[in-house]
């Protein structure tokens, strides 16, 4: 089913019988599913973008190419950074707004910017018993009552399906700069990320990759913004590093045709473990905990990203990863891997219940992706 108005999306709903499997572009098949397929893909468009006020709407079912392509005619952008899983998960088709704000889809930057969450304004959705909802608005600073846009954020079409979504842009940027350390351990490589995250430099990527695009270890540093700004806080990171190596710097594009864009995309995408066997985990924890966590893995490869708060672990299949590392500070996504394994972390009781609540006041049905985060 591919409604083409809110109205028709709510009309299905209202009408089911059993259970609704909610997809967009289909390139994020992340979790269990079942039921009938429902996409929002046929609810596409920019109903509006006002540069001047840094705001875009568009319908939930709206590529994320075309408004990435539409914000780039006034030099702008979506800040967060949103991740593109195809690769990693081998599926086709065009990822969706809706699809990145339901699974709160950010990457390197939001470090320094925040998460997909915090740029969302205002959202429209059809909850579990058909009826419309709009939360939120089309400016800035202007909800009251119960933020909803916050709780649809990462929900992933378990309490509604998305329709619309407002989000905040931000200006682009005239030159992105990447100072690379290389052939540090990750207990090192770190410790350079912290040491660079709590400088005054204004960093908006701290990534390391024990194997990296040439094979070898390196540790990266982003800094983006005006060209003499860049380039005068690149060195002055430089200098702050030279404790833990000899350090270099990249601006743009090099004569041996290295891309700094399409580096950090390479960390954003996790490019690495593309066509590689194996499951893949998506680990949140402290910075500080990230390498002995890491060593007690016994992965196949990892990649550390938000200065060591984010890793992605290359585990072999079938690998229950959350009993291999009992209890820790932080929690464990299954993004690819066996159907019969806990997508998301559990929840603690208390959690739990509120999380329980929630959708029953939402979907009181039970139909809206049933087991998707359970």
């Amino acid at each position: 089913m591919t409604p083409q108005t809110e109205a028709e999306l709510a009309e299905i709903i209202a009408g089911a019988n059993g259970p609704l499997h909610i997809t967009g572009g289909g390139t994020r098949p992340i979790g269990r599913t079942e039921g009938a397929s429902l996409s929002t893909s046929g609810m596409s468009g920019i109903t509006l973008y006002e540069p001047g006020a840094l705001t875009i709407v568009a319908k939930a079912g709206t590529p994320l190419a075309e408004i990435e392509a539409e914000l780039a005619k006034e030099n702008q952008r979506l800040a967060f950074e949103p991740m593109d899983h195809r690769g990693l998960l081998g599926t086709t088709g065009e990822s969706t707004i809706g699809g990145v704000v339901a699974a709160n889809v950010s990457g390197p930057r939001r470090i320094s910017v925040g998460a997909c969450r915090d740029f969302v304004l205002g959202v429209r959705f059809v909850d579990g018993a058909g009826t419309i909802i709009k939360n939120g608005g089309r400016v800035m600073k202007n909800v009251t009552g119960y933020d909803l846009v916050k709780l649809m954020c990462g929900s992933y079409g378990t309490l509604g399906v998305l329709t619309e979504v407002s989000l905040k842009v931000l200006p682009d940027v005239e030159t992105t700069g990447c100072v690379l350390l290389h052939g540090l351990d990750d207990t090192t490589a770190i410790r350079a990320l912290s040491a660079a995250l709590g400088s005054p430099f204004e960093v908006t990527g701290a990534a390391h990759l024990p194997k990296g695009i040439g094979g070898d270890p390196v540790t990266m540093i982003r800094i983006e913004g005006f060209e003499k700004s860049v380039t005068y806080r690149a060195d002055k990171l430089r200098e702050l590093l030279k404790t833990f190596g000899e350090a270099t710097i990249q601006l743009g594009d090099t004569n041996d045709g290295y891309s700094t864009q399409k580096g950090w995309a390479w960390v954003r995408d996790v490019s690495g473990f593309t066509d590689q066997d194996g499951d893949v985990w998506r680990i949140s924890t402290k910075p500080s905990e990230a390498a002995a966590l890491a060593a007690r893995l016994g992965a196949k490869a990892v990649q550390y990203d938000w200065g060591g708060g984010l890793i992605w672990a290359l585990m072999p299949e079938g690998t229950d990863l959350r009993a291999k590392l009992g209890a820790f500070d932080g929690h464990a996504t299954l993004i690819r891997g066996a159907a019969d394994t806990p997508t998301f972390q559990p929840e603690p009781a208390p959690l739990a219940a509120i999380t329980a609540g929630l959708r029953e006041k939402f979907d009181p049905r039970g139909i809206l992706n049933p087991g998707m985060m359970t």
